[in-house]
């Protein structure tokens, strides 16, 4: 079973930075894609970013700019380079890992950690 730990939440004021990660264990099959996620209040997750395992990356429209998504195969970890911060970047943020496995794709989450932006 695929374990993933996420770090790197918390508050931190305007104009701030935050840089999350999130490690998968346990992993005997392909690792794909890994993405980040944001869910707001009362609201379904929304995705903000997603690499590659050849390292691709794509970004919500709103975000891209001054988030960075990386990854280090070797670690099997993602990173969320969260810059200038703004008060609307408050949310939880969620890591999902995508484990090829026989040709079927199995999604594995992490628990979210809160992101807080004081003005």
């Amino acid at each position: 079973q695929v374990h993933v730990a996420e770090s790197g939440g918390g508050l931190v004021q305007v104009g701030g930075s935050l840089r999350r990660s999130c490690t998968a264990s346990e992993v005997t099959s392909t690792m794909s894609d890994m993405r980040w996620y944001r869910q707001d209040p009362g609201e379904g997750r929304v995705l903000v970013a997603t690499i590659t395992e050849g390292g691709l990356t794509k970004y919500d429209a709103t975000v891209e700019d001054p988030f960075t998504i990386s990854r280090d195969n070797a670690k099997n970890t993602v990173y969320l380079q969260m810059n200038n911060l703004k008060p609307e970047d408050t949310a939880i943020y969620y890591c999902d890992v995508v484990v090829s496995r026989l040709n079927t794709d199995y999604d594995y989450w992490g628990r979210g950690t809160q992101v807080t932006v004081s003005s």
